[in-house]
């Protein structure tokens, strides 16, 4: 039997768990979602047949009215502004209502200050490949959140493709990699397409051919037993022409600058986490 679960806001990444969870043939009759205008509203209710679709410009009360009854509730609004919308449901919120937060550098103990005392509360980290059923999910259980509550959060992301369960504290650092890395493929698909038109080819061509081989080689990366290491090494052979390019990005430290990249997101996440706690000392 399907759960009651509401999508309280219905961005990019919260209309990806909603499209990914319909795909696994859940009925849409048990889902509620909430976004803020109107014709957004009207947008979605078209695009998901059966799915309920609130407005709080219609109905400032909507969000309360989206979780009443729920077994799940999925916060897919900004970081600043979670721990409001988490302060507007709570007298609405059943207390085995698990809240599931989408959001990133917004802590437990965040969320957990928001809501009523011993509200199941699970932290979740998607990241956009989900919305082909390809992305990455991690997840902390709050303080008050059984086994069981982890599992039925779980089943909100069962069309999104792996789950891995994280301590809270590991959060960060799996969204620099998993969280932040869609972003840096697509920045080294850019600097192939750059590279190809600089050699001399026409700009939509390099483009067609950066892209199609990041494509690619992820579908490679995606079968079962796929390992990185051992792909790029049969691929670049000691006097091949792989190796040569290989060869800079080593010369030029490519490994080291993705790695300090990551940590200017875990740095920045850090900071994001301490301005939520602290707003008026950052104003």
């Amino acid at each position: 039997m399907n759960t009651q679960i509401a999508f309280i806001g219905c961005g990019p990444m919260n209309e990806a768990i909603l499209a990914g969870l319909l795909n696994t043939g859940f009925d849409p009759a048990h889902l509620v979602v909430t976004v803020r205008r109107p014709e957004r509203a009207d947008e979605l209710a078209k695009r998901y047949p059966g799915v309920q679709v609130l407005a709080t410009q219609n109905s400032p009360d909507s969000n309360q009215r989206a979780v009443v009854g729920a077994e799940t509730v999925v916060l897919g609004v900004e970081p600043s502004t979670t721990a409001d919308l988490c302060r507007e449901i709570s007298t609405a919120l059943s207390p085995g209502t698990i809240v599931v937060s989408v959001a990133a550098a917004v802590t437990v103990a965040q969320l957990e200050a928001a809501l009523p005392k011993t509200q199941p509360v699970v932290r979740t980290l998607p990241n956009t490949p989900l919305r082909l059923g390809r992305g990455i999910v991690a997840l902390s259980a709050g303080t008050h959140s059984t086994p069981d509550d982890l599992t039925n959060a779980k089943e909100v992301f069962r069309g999104a493709g792996t789950l891995v369960e994280v301590p809270e504290d590991h959060l960060n650092a799996v969204s620099a990699i998993s969280g932040s890395g869609p972003a840096y493929v697509y920045y080294l698909a850019e600097a192939m397409a750059a590279a190809g038109t600089e050699l001399g080819l026409d700009p939509e061509l390099a483009n067609v051919l950066a892209r199609e081989t990041v494509a690619g080689a992820g579908l490679i990366l995606g079968e079962p037993g796929a390992d990185a290491t051992a792909l790029r090494k049969s691929m670049a052979g000691p006097n091949s022409i792989t190796v040569r390019a290989l060869t800079v990005f080593d010369q030029r430290h490519a490994p080291g600058i993705v790695a300090e990249g990551a940590r200017a997101t875990v740095e920045r996440s850090a900071e994001i986490t301490q301005q939520l706690d602290n707003p008026a000392a950052h104003k």
